[in-house]
């Protein structure tokens, strides 16, 4: 069963700028990602709270290159 989304409250990222803006959400211990600019209706990426912590600790650690590939 995926979890629900319809309620959850969608918080953009704080370093989304005008070209490139994230949200995030948490719906059933799924934490969900969208882009902004599709108002809902584009596609989602969801990941378990384990997943979650690790590609945002991978991310801080500065271990994603600006060409968007794993260094």
């Amino acid at each position: 069963m995926s979890p629900d989304f319809s309620r959850a409250k969608w918080r953009k990222s704080s370093h989304s700028d005008s070209g490139g803006c994230v949200e995030v959400a948490c719906a059933g211990g799924v934490i969900g990602v969208r882009d902004t600019k599709q108002a809902g209706a584009g596609p989602m990426l969801a990941f378990a709270k384990p997943g979650w912590a690790a590609f945002v600790a991978s991310a801080a650690a500065g271990h994603f290159g600006s060409d968007d590939s794993p260094q």
